[in-house]
Parts: structure tokens; C-alpha cells; sequence
């Protein structure tokens, strides 16, 4: 199997530091951290309301941030156009509601086809790699397909959040459906709710390339450091592997 690639997600440095006004801490600061000890991408979601990332949080990780920066935004014409003045190496189209705490499900790219065609080929167009961030199931691949993007990525909050059997029957679906994107030339992703003790069975499954992994990294880098959590979850994925 191939190695598997490690996007740490820095949303909740930004977090912290919004809780209180000021400069600290610094989203940045921890996308170069997160490089040093071994991540392979850096993952900002820019909400609408701005709650944690903010739009020169982006310009600065685009300026000052080698590794690829995957920009996760809602599908509105705002984000298209931050997305288009900044060119990040990757889009993750993602389902937004502004009373969520979190994201809290996959994007219905199956009931959306209209909305996210145009979304898609102006990304496209523009030398930004687009993913779709979906719930495992067919008729979310199938949309995928579709719309010709390149990249998908599961949403693993519900593998996560159970346990035993339906734990097991969610990671067959993310297995499954990881095989069937790859089988039609998509390149599969994971991510959401994944910690050292949860992801050893989704890092094992061969056709994902990528696992998107954040709010568990910085809860645990208050009490081991950054560079710790991230070399430690780089551990744990290589194993499965």
C-alpha cells in the first residue's frame, strides 16, 4: 500500500485565539509545527461567519506555508471567490449551517448537481484540485462522478461515534465506497472525529490516500505539545499501514 497522507487541520488554533481577541495563538505558527513533525497538507475551513479562520489566516498560509493548503468552504459565491483570489492548492466543498458547532454531516452533492456543476468547473478552471466532502454511500459517489471532480472525501463522524457492530458495519461503508471512487478514477479521503484510538481500521483500508484529521490533534496538543500529537497520529497511521 501506498504511504498514507496526513492533513492536520488548524481551525481550532483559531479557535482559541478568537475566544479571546489578539494574535495568539497563531493559526500559522501551528501549520509550521505541523509541517516539521510530519504532516503532509494543512486544512483551513473558512466559515462564513468567520468563527475560527479568517480570510488573513488564509493569505498567510497561502504565503507562508509550502506544504498543500486544502481550503474547505461552503458552496457560495463568496468562497468561489476567495478560493479564485487565492488559488489553494485544493477546495473541500462542504455542507455549512451557521448554527452548527461543527460540521455536522456529508454535502448532498446528489440533491445539489445543479448548484455544484458550475461551483465545480470554476474551481476546476482555475488549477484548484476540488473534493467533495460526502457521506459514504452511492448515490454520493455516483454525484461525484458526475461532476467530474477528483477527489472525494468520507465523512467518518458516524464510524467515530459508534461502537461494536454499527461501528463496524460504518467502516465497511467508508471501505466500500473508498473502493468503488477509486475504481472510477477518484481519489477517496477521510476525515471527522478520527483520534489515535479510531484510526488505525480507516487508515488501513488501501484505496484512501489521505486523512483529514484536526479539533483531535490541538485538544491533544495542549497537553503534549503540537509536534508530539502530530508525530504520534503520523505513528499510529503508519502502522495500520
Amino acid at each position: 500500500m501506498t504511504r498514507l497522507r496526513l492533513g492536520v487541520n488548524i481551525d481550532h488554533v483559531a479557535t482559541v485565539r478568537n475566544a479571546r481577541g489578539g494574535e495568539h495563538p497563531d493559526p500559522v505558527r501551528a501549520a509550521h509545527i505541523a509541517a516539521a513533525a510530519g504532516a503532509d497538507g494543512i486544512t483551513a475551513h473558512l466559515r462564513e461567519d468567520r468563527r475560527h479562520i479568517t480570510d488573513a489566516d488564509i493569505a498567510r498560509l497561502k504565503a507562508e506555508i509550502a506544504l498543500p493548503l486544502n481550503l474547505e468552504m461552503a458552496a457560495t459565491d463568496e468562497m468561489v471567490a476567495i478560493a479564485l483570489r487565492h488559488r489553494p492548492h485544493a477546495a473541500c466543498i462542504v455542507p455549512e449551517r451557521r448554527e452548527e458547532r461543527t460540521t455536522e454531516g456529508g454535502l448532498d452533492a446528489d440533491g445539489h448537481r445543479a448548484t455544484l456543476a458550475p461551483i465545480v468547473a470554476a474551481l476546476a478552471d482555475a488549477g484548484i484540485r476540488v473534493s467533495l466532502f460526502i457521506e459514504p454511500g452511492e448515490r454520493q459517489v455516483a454525484a461525484a462522478i458526475a461532476l467530474g471532480v477528483p477527489v472525494v472525501e468520507f465523512h467518518t463522524g458516524r464510524y467515530a461515534h459508534r461502537n461494536g457492530a454499527a461501528q463496524a458495519e460504518e467502516l465497511k461503508r467508508v471501505a466500500d465506497m473508498a473502493a468503488l471512487a477509486a475504481k472510477n478514477g477518484i481519489e477517496p479521503h477521510a476525515g471527522h472525529g478520527l483520534t489515535y484510538a479510531n484510526v488505525a481500521p480507516v487508515a488501513a483500508i488501501p484505496q484512501l490516500a489521505e486523512l483529514n484529521i484536526g479539533h483531535f490533534l490541538i485538544g491533544e496538543a495542549i497537553f503534549t505539545g503540537l509536534d508530539a500529537a502530530v508525530r504520534e497520529m503520523r505513528a499510529c497511521m503508519d502502522a495500520a499501514r
